[in-house]
């Protein structure tokens, strides 16, 4: 059984730049979790080596913890074969580490990293130096390798397209505090504050200028006037009539070139960027900011085009509210 807990854990950089303060988490045993945060400034960590053996060739390399182990010639063959072929290393296995380029040494050390079939896998950003076009190869592979060895692995990274494949919590950092802690549906369906609701989702969640008017209702003011909309859960009523910031995904708004029953508002397109399978439209929305709203709709239907009127509609089960505070306070 390998579980982590850690408790008001603190790390302080010199010129007393703090990278994280107070942090309290547990990862369950057998649990993928995933520290997602942005990249504090200032701060630069870059490993040129890898940690590898520059006279050793890449088959050695990944082969060492075993023969340290002393397990048997055969054996070790079979586990640096197995782990090589998983990270598509098999065919530079006779090469030297100098060789190869920084996406290659990477692969590098997490194979000889995993090919020992630990209990326990720390790994800090072990995809940051590979191309693109072979990332998503890797990340499949990881959580592969962390299935089928049963272990528990605590995965560092910025990049939230890999803590989403590839996690089974999310642990959300910035400004070196814990922000949230979650399952990818809380994390991106019910986000505890205005940062995590903003920072995971791709394109990132619009926020409007709003009203609370009842336990289940907001308003925004337009140019057609106040719009009313309803949302679902309930807010305490020590909020109604007090100004929130509203908050709604671009996947999760409903566009129509013509006024709809359950139409929120108008907005004019300014700019539709094709992205095959989606459209995105950069909306400015009738409000009196004139805010920019994004949304995503489905390719093949009504193709939106600059100047445009579209009237978008919000969906209660996921129009979110946020205070003053920027906590979110709906509570559903």
């Amino acid at each position: 059984m390998s579980k982590v807990d850690c408790k008001n854990i603190w790390k302080i950089y010199p010129g007393n730049v703090i990278g994280v303060k107070e942090l309290t988490f547990t990862c369950n045993d057998r649990e993928f979790l995933a520290i997602l945060g942005p990249s504090e400034r200032n701060i630069a960590l870059a490993f040129e080596s890898y940690a590898l053996y520059y006279r050793m060739n890449v088959y050695e390399n990944i082969a060492f913890p075993l023969k340290a182990r002393g397990m048997k010639k055969s054996e070790v063959e079979k586990n640096v074969n197995e782990i090589s072929e998983a990270l598509n290393l098999a065919p530079i296995l006779k090469k030297k580490p100098a060789e190869l380029a920084g996406g290659h040494q990477q692969r590098v050390s997490l194979a000889r990293a995993l090919v020992r079939k630990p209990k326990l896998t720390l790994l800090d950003e072990p995809l940051s130096h590979m191309d693109q076009r072979i990332r998503a190869e890797i990340r499949a592979q990881i959580r592969r390798i962390h299935e089928e060895f049963g272990n528990t692995t605590i995965y560092v990274t910025h990049d939230q397209a890999e803590a989403i494949s590839l996690c089974d919590r999310i642990l959300i950092i910035y400004n070196a505090e814990k922000q949230q802690i979650g399952t990818v549906d809380e994390i991106y369906n019910r986000p505890i504050n205005k940062f995590v609701a903003y920072f995971v989702g791709q394109p990132g969640m619009n926020f409007i200028q709003g009203k609370v008017e009842s336990a289940n209702k907001a308003s925004i003011q337009t140019t057609e006037g106040k719009i009313e909309f309803v949302f679902t859960g309930e807010v305490d009523k020590k909020y109604i009539g007090s100004d929130v910031t509203v908050g709604v995904r671009p996947q999760q708004i409903k566009a129509s070139p013509n006024k709809e029953k359950n139409s929120t508002a108008p907005g004019t397109v300014k700019i539709v960027e094709f992205q095959g399978d989606s459209e995105v439209l950069s909306i400015e929305f009738s409000d009196a900011a004139k805010t920019e709203t994004r949304v995503v709709i489905p390719a093949g239907g009504h193709r939106f085009k600059r100047g445009d009127t579209c009237w978008l509609e919000f969906d209660p089960k996921f129009t979110h509210l946020f205070n003053n505070e920027e906590n979110a306070i709906i509570k559903r």
